[in-house]
């Protein structure tokens, strides 16, 4: 065995003690419940059993989904750890968000709203338990943030303000108590068009704060200079009463009324100039933007013949697939067995995932909850599964044909197209066949590439793997047991979640996979979440 010495002396040292306690780097997450007390108060047993499933049923299968740890509860809260600082923030939203519908059953005064902190630090590990000034930071910004919101420390925003597909309101530096430096302070905002809101409202605010102080500086100073200016005075005479200034005015010589005509028509002069701007500047500006937007795609042969309805919401093309039986599933992960014989009826499946350019139709229609950003011809992002289901109504609506969600067999028998091979070209990972991490994509990139940009599959859609997650219609079930086997949507189970589908190009080549599912909350947006559409005859 190696002799150990001292680094300064060189001489023989003293082994580290067995009993040392580990420590290492890691994203924090502390929660409280908001009003814990006053909720005991008011039904004891009730809050208490209610306190208990929401940490069974929601905060621990969370943690445990976005990879986390969960230290300990300590009644009205809980202490988690992760090794992804994004994992953590997305980990918190996904709590946060889930908590609304929750307590949208129950009065206002029986929410159980969290309180969340996040930070990251470097702590002490113990079996139950962690320790650090990382912990106590956590905890000082979980004390400090408001029901239902998730604040973070300036370490954790710098980890993740490129990585994730939100707002961020900066709250300045905290001075909280027993840490002894300010924390920087961030309130994320998880709809990522929160921040256009929040900025718009912030300056609004302050330019209303400026007006005022405007009109009271002028106040303050019209009311001091007629204090100061003493009575009787020729000058008071002369300011007194401009408007009387017409009437000397024909006294005068003819040279002198000259000016009077020459003043009223100036006056005018600027009101036709200044007029027009407000009111004929914005109106060409959004009009170039929506017709651009609506010629772009072009429509489906299926899509009604009248021109105006065409032109106003451009349908989506379509292809059409022959119903037929095949085996579903693989024996790859546990989620995706038993591998079921499924027989699916005649359907048809957009070409490409729903793009940028028509998600923003229905946005501009305010029918859509968010404006994407990004480029027209890419898939549209950060999607939940209410938001897909918002924009199949909407353009269900607009073109009186059932459009909606595919079921998870529509989606699986249509990326198959026809084969049974771990991918639907083969079995080994080919370039230029979907757009994923090791498939010869960008990873790294904030939006996946332009739709139909790789190879389509045997039935000619594009993008079944890979680009983008896809939702479908199902709520999710951990096996296919008790699956149907008709290709209809499987609903019951879980249906605070839904089934999402084909891997985004983030993933590495195992997601793009026909057989591969995963499942994301309904209500939460997700960076690579996107959709596209299906339509039965």
């Amino acid at each position: 065995m190696a002799e150990i010495r001292d680094f300064k002396s060189g001489k023989p040292g003293k082994p580290p003690p067995d009993d040392a306690m580990p420590r290492r780097l890691a994203a924090i997450v502390a929660a409280d419940i908001a009003g814990y007390s006053r909720l005991m108060q008011l039904d004891e047993e009730g809050t208490h059993t209610r306190v208990k499933r929401i940490q069974r049923e929601l905060v621990e299968p969370t943690i445990a989904e976005h990879h986390g740890r969960l230290v300990k509860t300590t009644g009205d809260g809980f202490f988690a750890m992760f090794d992804s600082p994004v994992e953590a923030v997305r980990c918190s939203v996904v709590i946060q968000q889930n908590m609304v519908g929750r307590n949208a059953a129950v009065p206002k005064q029986s929410w159980i709203e969290y309180r969340i902190g996040v930070n990251l630090g470097d702590v002490i590990i113990e079996p139950d338990d962690i320790y650090g000034d990382g912990v106590n930071v956590a905890a000082r910004l979980e004390g400090i943030a408001e029901p239902g919101e998730v604040f973070i420390s300036g370490g954790i925003y710098e980890q993740i303000k490129h990585k994730m597909v939100c707002g961020y309101e900066s709250l300045g530096d905290r001075k909280v108590k027993n840490i002894t430096d300010p924390i920087r302070v961030y309130r994320v905002l998880p709809d990522a068009a929160a921040y256009g809101r929040t900025r718009r409202r912030r300056r609004e605010a302050v330019l209303i704060t400026l007006l005022g102080l405007a009109i009271t500086v002028i106040a303050c100073g019209a009311l001091w200079y007629m204090l100061t200016q003493p009575r009787g005075k020729p000058a008071d005479v002369a300011l007194a009463p401009p408007s009387v200034t017409p009437s000397p005015a024909p006294a005068s010589s003819p040279k002198a009324a000259e000016p009077a005509p020459a003043a009223t028509q100036a006056a005018p002069a600027p009101a036709p100039s200044l007029a027009p701007s407000p009111t004929s500047s914005p109106a060409p500006s959004p009009a170039p933007t929506l017709a651009g937007q609506q010629s772009a795609p072009q429509p489906a042969p299926s899509a009604s013949p009248a021109p105006a309805q065409a032109a106003a919401v451009p349908e989506p093309e379509m292809v059409s697939l022959t119903g037929g039986s095949f085996s579903m599933g693989s024996n790859d992960d546990p989620s995706e067995r038993p591998i079921h014989r499924v027989t699916v009826k005649s359907f048809a499946m957009s070409k490409y995932p729903v793009t940028v350019r028509e998600w923003n139709l229905c946005a501009a229609a305010k029918a859509c909850g968010f404006t994407a950003t990004g480029k027209d011809d890419a898939p549209v992002t950060n999607v939940s599964w209410t938001d897909a289901k918002q924009y199949v109504t909407w353009l269900a609506g607009k073109t009186n044909k059932a459009y909606r969600l595919p079921s998870e067999a529509e989606w699986e028998f249509a990326a198959r197209g026809g084969t049974q091979t771990r991918y639907w070209w083969g079995d080994q990972v080919q370039s230029g066949h979907a757009g994923c991490k090791d498939c010869g994509g960008d990873a790294a990139a904030e939006q996946p590439v332009k739709v139909g940009s790789f190879k389509p599959n045997p039935v000619g859609l594009y993008d079944m793997g890979g680009g983008v997650d896809q939702w479908v219609e199902d709520c999710w079930h951990r096996t296919y047991q008790g699956a149907p086997t008709d290709g209809s949507v499987w609903a019951g189970g879980d249906c605070a979640s839904h089934v999402i589908r084909s891997g985004s190009w983030k993933n590495d080549a195992r997601y793009v996979r026909p057989a591969n599912r995963d499942n994301y909350d309904a209500n939460v947006r997700y960076p690579t979440h996107g959709f596209r559409v299906a339509l039965s005859p």
